[in-house]
């Protein structure tokens, strides 16, 4: 994997394929490029896509003692100049940098976020009851148990209703081994990620001046959880927007259907004029 250099040093690795015009992708929490490969490979159909190895992943560098929002926008703009790339797409806290990223005046010609790890006002407060518990049992080693309050503390509206007995069961059915210890693997960085989606949180007029073109996609859940709902706030707020929904997907709609989430940020890149011409419109 190609690697470039960020302006703190750190070192950021990124996965590319595809022929067309370059795509940055941006997966969101517990979420390595890999994992993004066969989405990645839905939009090489149209684009050349640079999957980014976020901070704490692959072969790019740790977090860093300073971490911040901002550490990952320099990361994206590393891969940038690196790349040439002037499209981008973001999941879920990846969404939330992709937003970033434009509200800091990063330039891409157009920009799609699927269900942005934003939490804006009108979706209740954010809590951050869980991050201390969550360290305490991953510092004991009981990383199911800690695996389990992040599930259960960033959707208290739906896993979070679930008793610790049963959502035990299904966590063990549903992923398999080997995706567990990545995601435990993962897991203290993503505690440090939420943390700082919640230092910016309810802050709407972070965004309000993004004129990029920007597709907005959210899953079925537009209500049970913030990230679902955050698409149609930011749609209210954002003057080069366009909403869409799948109801038939959830938050994982990228790597669970990535052919029906790949076509139709294609559909929508296909209005920017210079984009290429072979990209086909679909239903």
């Amino acid at each position: 994997m190609p690697t470039v250099t960020s302006a703190d040093g750190t070192t950021i690795s990124y996965l590319t394929v595809g022929h067309g015009p370059g795509l940055i992708l941006l997966p969101g929490a517990l979420a390595t490029a890999q994992d993004f490969a066969g989405f990645a490979r839905a939009l090489g159909t149209w684009f050349t896509v640079h999957t980014l190895d976020r901070r704490g992943r692959g072969g790019s560098g740790p977090q860093g003692a300073d971490y911040t929002a901002e550490r990952e926008c320099e990361d994206i703009a590393a891969v940038q100049q690196a790349t040439g790339a002037t499209l981008l797409v973001g999941h879920s806290f990846g969404g939330f940098l992709a937003l970033e990223a434009l509200a800091a005046g990063q330039r891409f010609d157009r920009a799609a976020v699927y269900e942005p790890g934003v939490h804006l006002e009108g979706h209740g407060p954010v809590t951050l009851t869980w991050t201390d518990r969550c360290r305490r049992e991953l510092s004991a080693g009981r990383q199911l148990a800690a695996f389990l309050t992040f599930i259960r503390g960033v959707n208290p509206r739906t896993t979070g209703r679930v008793p610790r007995p049963l959502l035990t069961l299904i966590i063990l059915a549903a992923i398999r081994r080997p995706e567990r210890r990545q995601k435990y693997a993962l897991l203290a960085g993503t505690i440090l990620e939420h943390e700082e989606a919640a230092r910016l949180a309810n802050q709407p007029q972070r965004y309000a001046g993004i004129t990029t073109p920007m597709l907005l996609m959210t899953g079925k859940d537009t209500e049970s959880t913030a990230a679902g709902g955050a698409p149609a706030r930011l749609a209210a707020l954002l003057p080069a927007a366009s909403l869409t929904g799948f109801p038939t997907l959830d938050h994982l709609g990228p790597e669970k259907a990535p052919d029906t989430v790949a076509a139709a940020i294609a559909t929508f890149f296909q209005e920017t004029k210079g984009v290429g011409p072979s990209m086909p419109r679909r239903a």
